[in-house]
Parts: structure tokens; sequence; C-alpha cells
């Protein structure tokens, strides 16, 4: 069956603004990721969609083409910005190619579909751990992708006194 290490796998970490999908993707450099490895470790943020408005909202105010210029300038800032900290994670990989990717919309399709378009042999996420009413109201992005996605998923979880 030959050795493990000499597969190439395609890890696919999905990472967010929480300190939980950091916790997930450092782990995974610990744990996952073999140094001497052919691994290539792909890093996704979901940018949240962008909201519809329409010309006017509710009050009535209108929202200038400047104004979603801004918005829009803001989410591009955050998602840098995200990626660049996860990237900063994997600085010390020898032989890993390390690979980035910002896809916009809902993170649970995004995530799904990443996963099969790229074709990961396996996904590394983080759990929020957010309480049984939040996550009736917003949904377990792992759930959902843990039911949807073909290849194996990895769900870590953050200590809850860690500081890492």
């Amino acid at each position: 069956m030959g050795d493990v290490s000499e597969r190439e796998r395609k890890i696919l970490v999905a990472v967010d603004e929480g300190e939980e999908s950091l916790y997930a993707l450092s782990w995974c450099l610990r744990n996952v990721i073999s140094q001497n490895s052919k691994d290539t470790l792909i890093l996704l943020y979901a940018r949240p969609p962008r909201p519809i408005y329409t010309a006017m909202d509710g009050t009535g105010y209108l929202f200038s083409a400047d104004i979603m210029a801004t918005m829009e300038r803001h989410s591009r800032d955050v998602a840098a910005a995200i990626v660049e900290k996860a990237k900063k994670l994997c600085k010390d990989l020898n032989n890993v190619k390390v690979e980035t990717r910002v896809e916009s919309g809902d993170a649970r399709d995004v995530i799904c579909e990443m996963v099969e378009k790229l074709g990961a042999d396996v996904l590394v996420m983080g759990c929020h751990g957010y309480g049984p009413i939040k996550r009736a109201l917003i949904g377990s992005v792992s759930n959902h992708c843990a039911r949807i996605v073909k290849c194996p998923i990895l769900i870590v979880k953050k200590p809850k006194d860690s500081a890492a």
C-alpha cells in the first residue's frame, strides 16, 4: 500500500475570524500535517455574502454607491486579514504547499462546495461551541458540513481553559 506520507493529500482548513478556527489550524499543523509530506494545505475563508439592499432601506435612507463600495472594501480587507493571520501560522512548514482561497457566500455552502471542487482528502474545522439556542438559530456549520461532505472531517474543539 505504500507509505502514507508519499501520497499527496489536499487538506482543506476552514478559517474565519474566530479563534476556534485558528486553534483548529494550529492543531492540524501539529497533528495532521507531516513535515516532509507532499501535502497541500488549503486555507479557505468564506466571505459573508454581500447583503442585498434595495435602493432604500426601511427608514427611507438611500445607500449611495460609495457607501456600498466602502462596505465591499471593508469586507475584502477583513478577508485579507483573516487569511494573512492563518498564513502566518503556516510559515514554518517546509515541503507543504500552502494555498489560500476566499469565496463569497454562506460558510456552510462554500465549504461543502470547495471540498467537492478541490477534491479535498480531509476537511479540518474549528467548533465554535455555541449554546443550544444560538446553534438552533444559526445552525452549526460543522454539523452541516459533516452531513454533506464525502471526505473525512476533523472538527477540532478548542479547550475551554486554553489561551492558545
